[in-house]
């Protein structure tokens, strides 16, 4: 943990004029707007949309494969209860424009909430006030400032006491090439790849309809749009399907059929796996994307690096997320370099060693810096690892803001309550120290995304 020797304060006397200000107002991040008002704290949320969850937005016509009794935060909904605001029925599983029109966007609308809001200011760099990230005299005391690019193109700096960002990675797709490279040709085919998750049955469906569509990836997004696209084949009868994906081993894609914790994620896999065994879709294993360009029919030929080619219509690229370092880049983080996460979470939340369900709660503690005041939280928090839970971000933010408040005993009490299934509750969990109790893995929100929709919120935060 870092304390630059101020008896573990977070914000230095100097600066506690100034609000925290947190970057996004996603599910995460107006979480943190509800703890901060709760505990009194001056905050401003930054979101560069013009509305919030505008990442949830981009993939509003899908379901997700998480209740919503996994889905709301306790602060959130303690605030929104004082508004006479009703709980969805927790076993439901909501689209993700329900998960805004349902719960975010009531919490957005509250009085405590709607005037700390500000839409269209992005944020283009973090730093601390007339100090560079190699100076070290007088860096705690400085505020950091925030350099904002409102949607009116006008730009201008703003101070504050503590930065809480939670602006998510789907905004940052990985590339199609191996490797973490673009591929080559795939910067100038911008017109004919997309990123996410289309709505391809509907309000993309003129797109993909009648087409071959290459879909790249291994994950539930993938999975998802797959099976879209085989229903739009089914109705038409000229829609097809084909699937690349760098290894060979479908084993994590298609899940644990009826014995998955999540039945929805579960009958995800089933179905994939059917259609993939009966040969509904081209199935391209050990398919490493190398170039893309425009074939002389005009059609999309994409190569892999053995030499092997496919010519499609449209290429969907479900390669997960990274997160965005460069607003960041005059802070002094200290990161993983293989996960760009925190160093002190990366060992808890390694995709090559945990699935989400094996993650223990976390919070102040290994989510700080060296940069004293600057936190990172959700999804982006766990850099390019897809092992991340809902619930945990939400149990981020509850730390961090008890710790702005000075309450320490709070912000190393970590819990995650699951309903029904207990609480799991850990100390500060050091390199390789996992907690027990509850069985995580059944509020798991993994990597991606689900049939019609069926998603994994990580996507989005």
């Amino acid at each position: 943990m870092y304390t630059d020797g101020l008896n573990e304060a977070v914000i230095s006397e100097s600066n506690r004029s100034l609000p925290v200000v947190v970057i996004g107002a996603g599910p995460v991040g107006l979480a943190a707007a509800a703890h901060l008002q709760e505990r009194g704290i001056a905050f401003e949320v930054f979101e560069a949309g013009s509305a919030i969850a505008s990442n949830i937005a981009e993939w509003g016509h899908v379901r997700l494969f998480t209740p919503w009794k996994y889905l709301t935060d306790r602060a959130a909904v303690r605030l929104l209860e004082r508004h006479r605001w009703s709980v969805p029925n927790p076993e439901d599983l909501p689209t993700g424009h329900e998960l805004i029109d349902r719960y975010l966007q009531p919490l957005a609308d509250t009085p405590e909430i709607a005037t700390r809001l500000r839409f269209g200011w992005r944020v283009l760099s973090v730093a601390r006030l007339g100090i560079d990230k190699v100076k070290a005299s007088g860096r705690v005391e400085s505020p950091f400032v925030l350099r904002i690019e409102k949607s009116s193109g006008e730009q201008t700096d703003v101070l504050a006491a503590t930065v809480i960002d939670a602006s998510g990675t789907w905004a940052t797709p990985n590339p199609l090439g191996a490797g973490g490279l673009s591929a080559l040709g795939e910067a100038a085919m911008e017109d004919r790849i997309a990123y996410g998750i289309p709505d391809v049955t509907g309000s993309e469906r003129h797109v993909y309809e009648g087409r071959n569509t290459l879909v790249v990836g291994a994950g539930h997004s993938a999975a998802n749009t797959i099976l879209e696209l085989l229903a739009l084949g089914a109705s038409d009868g000229n829609t097809s399907v084909t699937w690349a994906v760098r290894g060979h081993n479908l084993a994590s894609v298609f899940g644990g059929g009826d014995a998955d914790a999540l039945p929805a994620r579960g009958q995800l896999g089933s179905r994939l796996r059917a259609a993939a065994e009966t040969g509904a879709l081209t199935l391209l294993s050990d398919f490493a994307v190398e170039s893309i360009e425009i074939g002389s029919d005009g059609r999309v030929r994409v190569r892999s690096a053995a030499g092997s080619s496919v010519d499609v219509d449209n290429v969907v690229a479900a390669t997960g997320q990274r997160p965005d370092l460069d607003l960041a880049r005059e802070l002094r983080l200290d990161l993983d370099p293989r996960l760009e996460s925190p160093r002190q979470l990366a060992p808890l939340i390694d995709p090559n060693v945990h699935s989400c369900g094996s993650v223990p709660p976390h919070g102040f503690d290994l989510l700080s810096h060296p940069e004293t005041g600057f936190f990172v939280v959700g999804i982006k928090s766990y850099g390019r690892a897809p092992t991340f839970l809902m619930m945990t971000g939400y149990e981020q933010v509850r730390s961090i803001v008890a710790a702005l408040d000075g309450d320490f005993e709070a912000a190393r009490n970590l819990e995650l309550v699951l309903p029904e299934t207990g609480v799991c509750s850990t100390d500060v969990p050091g390199p390789g120290i996992l907690s027990g109790g509850a069985d995580l893995d059944i509020a798991c929100c993994g990597s991606d995304s689900n049939a019609k929709g069926e998603l994994d919120l990580s996507v989005a935060l």
